[in-house]
């Protein structure tokens, strides 16, 4: 619809948006979520044994991790072997039932592991669980 103005000069609305602006925001937000997800992703990076039967651990979980140095976390936090079930229960914050899981890299000799759940089951933590990468096997078509 046109407008007369006192100048004799008509202006008309405009009726089409300018999306050329939020396509800008769009890609600068892109591009930061893209530089910025790596360092979110913390947390320790170990190679563990691998089964066929694996189950994928979420984020919320308590996993304890035990390095090739004997080092033990909860988390990413490094905890002492005798404050480990204690921790642990810190954690779980009550709910005793929850899943602990436990994890350690290939060469981690049984007595170590052994030591981890021996601490877990005097803190009267009786779900434990063990995690492992996917085995990975030849297809039958190669």
């Amino acid at each position: 619809m046109a407008f007369s103005s006192p100048r004799g000069r008509t202006q008309s609305s405009l009726s089409e948006i300018n999306i050329t602006p939020f396509v800008d925001v769009v890609l600068v937000l892109l591009i930061i979520f893209m530089l910025t997800a790596p360092i979110l992703e913390s947390g320790l990076v170990m190679e563990t044994p691998k089964t066929k039967t694996v189950r994928h651990v979420s984020r919320e979980k308590v996993v304890i991790t035990i390095d090739k140095d004997k080092n033990y976390y909860v988390g990413n936090d490094m905890v002492n072997i005798h404050l480990l079930g204690q921790t642990v229960q810190k954690r779980l914050d009550g709910a005793m039932n929850q899943p602990v899981y436990i994890r350690c890299v290939g060469n981690v000799n049984f007595g170590t592991f052994v030591q981890v759940v021996d601490a877990l089951k005097q803190a009267n933590l009786t779900n434990l669980n063990i995690v492992t990468e996917p085995l990975e096997t030849k297809s039958a078509g190669s």
